[in-house]
């Protein structure tokens, strides 16, 4: 996997990825952090390469490689149930049931990871994985959020359950979320952009959840439901320690 962005490749750094090789545009003219970036990277002893702007675009698939991009074996996924087991508080839990878009899903990384969420849980099939796209919109904070890959969603939010996580799915029916109480262990489920949350999901889950909206609209982005929401977990769960 190719990797790019300042940002992304920092994150990578810092969080011990390991990097077969980093690729720099060549020119005298780079900016102060790239300079220090630069020396940071050969003081781990990391191959550098450098190469000209088309080559770069030609390498990390994308214009937007800030002028250096790493080539990685692969994203390291987290485990569920290895996770629970270390989390010494209520845990905060977003389930993605398909959400395709790897903007979104980046935009959705970097509000959890804000918000206080725990970890992440996808599907292995239907939805996006964490791809060089994600890691750059996430700004590398998919290094630092937790996220499974799960076979079959429903059969998570019956073992979260058991574990006396309460899981509430997103939609545009559910109850506003300010009125109800959103402290305690918690998973929220967010669905796919065009058809949401399948229907078994919201069978499975204890109820259903919504943003209050000062006027009738259709839903808004998924990324943007997450932060909405995420923010408003973490707002609860403070009050509550407060």
């Amino acid at each position: 996997m190719i990797i790019y962005g300042r940002n992304v490749i920092k994150e990578a750094l810092n969080a011990k990825v390991h990097l077969s090789r980093v690729y720099m545009v060549d020119s005298k003219n780079l900016s102060q952090e790239m300079k220090q970036l630069e020396n940071h990277i050969r003081h781990l002893k990391i191959t550098i390469e450098k190469v000209d702007e088309k080559k770069l675009d030609a390498i990390s698939h994308s214009k937007d490689h800030q002028g250096i991009a790493a080539k990685v074996k692969t994203y390291n996924y987290s485990d569920t149930q290895e996770i629970l087991k270390r989390i010494d508080h209520d845990p905060f839990i977003l389930i993605l049931d398909r959400v395709q878009d790897p903007h979104n899903f980046g935009a959705i990384i970097r509000s959890a990871y804000g918000s206080g969420v725990d970890f992440i849980i996808i599907p292995e099939r239907g939805g996006c994985p964490v791809t060089p796209a994600v890691l750059k919109t996430s700004a590398g904070y998919a290094f630092k959020m937790p996220i499974c890959v799960e076979k079959n969603l429903a059969r998570s939010v019956e073992e979260l359950k058991k574990r006396g996580v309460w899981v509430y799915s997103a939609v545009m029916d559910g109850i506003p979320y300010d009125k109800m109480d959103l402290r305690g262990p918690i998973a929220l489920i967010f669905g796919n952009e065009g058809d949401g949350v399948r229907k078994l999901l919201i069978e499975k889950s204890d109820g259903k959840i919504s943003i209050p909206m000062a006027r009738k609209m259709d839903s808004l982005n998924v990324s943007v439901s997450v932060a909405i929401m995420a923010f408003r977990v973490m707002e609860a769960r403070r009050s509550a320690n407060s």
